[in-house]
């Protein structure tokens, strides 16, 4: 749920922007409105031909009377014009993103810029960004189109079919379509295709938040037009707290510092000069430098440190194992007493 409103969120933020910078808006209207045009003339041919195709279609349903021929018939019409709409829906943003791919990049990068760090775009011609633009926008409506006959399918099922069917429609055309709002910035970080879907399908509660309320204002005539802009700038918003650029490099912490292993140093000792393992200067393997509990000067858990060899102190020592005394009455190569 906190996804989901979060997704809502970057819809808004990013429609806040475009307001607050009227010029980007009204440079990214411009792509929109071709696009409307072309899809206008599509859905009106569809709307005057769709009862030829609803016959063409249903053949075994030429001989029934009435009211079934036109019951199924009319509910073959509504299915068809609700999934044109609904691959309009998706299709109007991948065309309108081709159209205006030159518009869409630059106010993306407006938006990065604002924010404080836009990535470097990728050195491309522009023939060969467009190429990728078209090759991805395929894999994603072919994906889409999968989805799409399936709950076409299902939605002949009673009740079902008219309720439960066509909310989940309008939440997988949403997250379909967060796919490929995403793409302009995605592009620019170079993700390809594959790792979007990934991405966005471990947080589906954003896609689809930040998708589906963009699907249901496009189904209002014209309002696509005046919100592709802000969804642009919307989804990049998304994309900056989705995929870090990596720009700035952690900084290790502390313990990292002391412990992590000196390009100078040998191979696998830490920059404090301790053995691979240690966790303290000069403490031997699996002991970190502190006493044990209930053991005082005992380090780590493997008992107290050996004492070290008494010191000779300036005195001459005997030899740990003198030789047996030479010469008349010495007891030299004899065995000692008892052998």
């Amino acid at each position: 749920m906190r996804d989901l409103v979060a997704g809502i969120r970057y819809l808004g933020k990013g429609q806040r922007w475009v307001a607050q910078h009227g010029r980007w808006w009204g440079f990214g209207l411009i792509p929109a409105l071709i696009a409307l045009v072309l899809y206008a003339g599509v859905l009106i041919a569809l709307a005057l031909w769709s009862g030829d195709i609803a016959a063409w279609a249903t053949p075994f349903a030429d001989g029934w009377g009435e009211p079934w021929q036109g019951l199924l018939r009319g509910v073959f019409v509504a299915l068809l014009f609700a999934g044109g709409l609904t691959l309009s829906v998706l299709t109007f943003t991948a065309v309108t993103l081709l159209i205006g791919d030159p518009f869409y990049e630059s106010l993306s990068r407006a938006v990065e810029e604002s924010e404080g760090h836009c990535p470097p775009d990728p050195d491309r011609p522009l023939w060969q960004e467009i190429g990728i633009a078209l090759r991805d926008s395929v894999h994603v409506l072919l994906r889409a189109a999968g989805f799409g006959i399936l709950l076409f399918v299902l939605g002949f099922v009673p009740f079902l079919g008219q309720t439960v069917i066509p909310a989940i429609g309008f939440c997988v055309s949403g997250f379909f379509l967060a796919v490929e709002l995403t793409s302009v910035a995605m592009q620019r970080r170079e993700v390809p295709v594959r790792e979007r879907l990934r991405l966005l399908r471990g947080r589906k509660g954003l896609a689809v938040g930040f998708g589906t309320p963009v699907v249901l204002l496009f189904l209002i005539p014209f309002v696509a037009v005046v919100l592709m802009p802000g969804a642009v700038a919307g989804a990049t918003l998304l994309v900056r707290d989705l995929v870090p650029d990596g720009s700035e490099p952690s900084a290790p912490d502390e313990g990292e510092a002391a412990a992590g292993p000196d390009p100078a140093a040998p191979y696998g000792r830490t920059a404090a000069g301790a053995p691979y393992g240690q966790h303290g200067a000069g403490a031997p393997y699996g002991q970190h430098g502190a006493a044990a509990p209930g053991r005082p000067g005992a380090q780590g858990g493997f008992g107290p440190a050996p004492a070290p060899f008494p010191p000779s102190q300036g005195q001459p020592q005997a030899p740990r194992y003198p030789h047996p005394p030479s010469g008349p009455g010495s007891s030299a190569g004899r065995p000692p007493a008892g052998w």
